[in-house]
């Protein structure tokens, strides 16, 4: 299969019209000066808090992002347990405005997010950890096509892990992360925050095969929590697993073979690409851009002494639901990004308010 044949889980490039009317209340995360960062052909004006809410609903832990054919903005956020009737997946126009919301079922663990198109339609693939153990399949509207949980014939979970999911970590727990998805259809499922396995399903959502075992050798993970199928122009198609703990990025077969490894990540999270660019979300403070031979282009908000100062600070800084002490043009924890076709960058934040940040292509 060519590389150009495979659809990217997070951007489509219809030029469908799509017209929407905004609500009238809303409210926008603190706003704040617009900074450049980068360099070269890679310049970003960067946004902070870039989306507005409704003034009913509150911005919480905010995890993943996606973009759909028609450049509508999805977020997801983990959510808090004990708010049941509040949304945890959110929905964006171009210009950061409300559409929707919906998800409550996603609340207290609502993690993966990715939009993929299949036939004529589009649907919204969901991941939940903690409480949730979960994965799913959703309308763009909310509408649940199918819900699945851990994959027993796998033989790695204990009885009961995929019919009364319970707050439980550790190796033999099933807390998924993130998806990556095949032209067939079919997908992978790294259970980033559990047995630290990849998960091959085809396109009904049947289990077949996983590969990775805990560790730090070549073809091991520690905390395998991104993951990606790597089909930029020249390369054959591949699967590239964010490896957030080993600090790397780890390139496999479809079969799951190993191929090689790229280090001198701090946390890396998850990878989007765009044409031969590979964009690395770092859970410590950056952004990373490779280019189509894996070299760095650029590390986006890198300043190793404001890194050192969230690391001093995190929880304060985390925490803080003004974000005093955020700087302009920094990151603090970068959970997610993806590209949107014209090149501009979103970027989600785990922090305990939630952050959505627009990268502005400007070159």
């Amino acid at each position: 299969m060519k590389p150009s044949s495979f659809l990217s889980r997070r951007r489509f490039l219809s030029a469908s019209a799509f017209t929407l009317v905004a609500p009238q209340v809303l409210t926008a995360q603190k706003s704040s000066t617009h900074r450049v960062i980068g360099s070269g052909s890679h310049r970003y004006e960067v946004h902070h808090n870039w989306a507005q809410l409704p003034a009913k609903y509150s911005w919480q832990t905010t995890h993943n992002v996606a973009v759909d054919r028609h450049g509508m903005l999805y977020v997801i956020h983990e959510g808090r347990e004990n708010l049941k009737d509040h949304p945890s997946i959110f929905v964006f126009d171009p210009k950061g405005r409300f559409v929707r919301a919906f998800g409550n079922q996603f609340q207290g663990g609502g993690h993966g997010l990715e939009v993929r198109t299949e036939g004529k339609q589009q649907f919204l693939y969901v991941t939940g950890y903690q409480q949730l153990k979960n994965f799913a399949k959703l309308t763009l509207s909310g509408e649940v096509v199918w819900e699945k949980r851990a994959p027993m014939a796998s033989g790695l979970y204990p009885k009961d892990e995929d019919t009364k999911p319970i707050k439980r970590w550790g190796r033999d727990a099933f807390m998924p992360t993130n998806f990556a998805f095949l032209p067939d259809g079919g997908f992978f499922v790294a259970d980033g925050y559990g047995s630290f396995r990849i998960h091959r399903y085809d396109k009904n959502g049947n289990w077949l095969s996983m590969f990775g075992t805990p560790g730090k050798e070549a073809g091991q993970f520690n905390t395998p929590h991104g993951i990606w199928i790597d089909s930029r122009p020249g390369k054959t198609p591949s699967i590239v697993v964010a490896d957030r703990a080993n600090g790397r990025l780890q390139w496999f077969t479809l079969e799951g073979k190993y191929l090689k490894t790229l280090d001198g990540f701090i946390l890396p999270a998850n990878i989007d690409s765009l044409k031969d660019v590979l964009l690395v979300p770092d859970l410590s403070a950056r952004i990373t851009l490779l280019d189509g031979k894996d070299q760095v282009i650029v590390h986006l908000g890198e300043d190793p002494d404001w890194r050192a100062q969230v690391l001093k600070d995190n929880m304060k800084l985390r925490g803080n639901e003004k974000g005093e002490g955020w700087v302009s043009g920094k990151f603090l924890h970068p959970h997610d990004a993806c590209f949107d076709p014209a090149g501009n960058i979103f970027v989600a934040e785990w922090v305990n308010t939630g952050r959505i940040t627009k990268l502005r292509k400007l070159s």
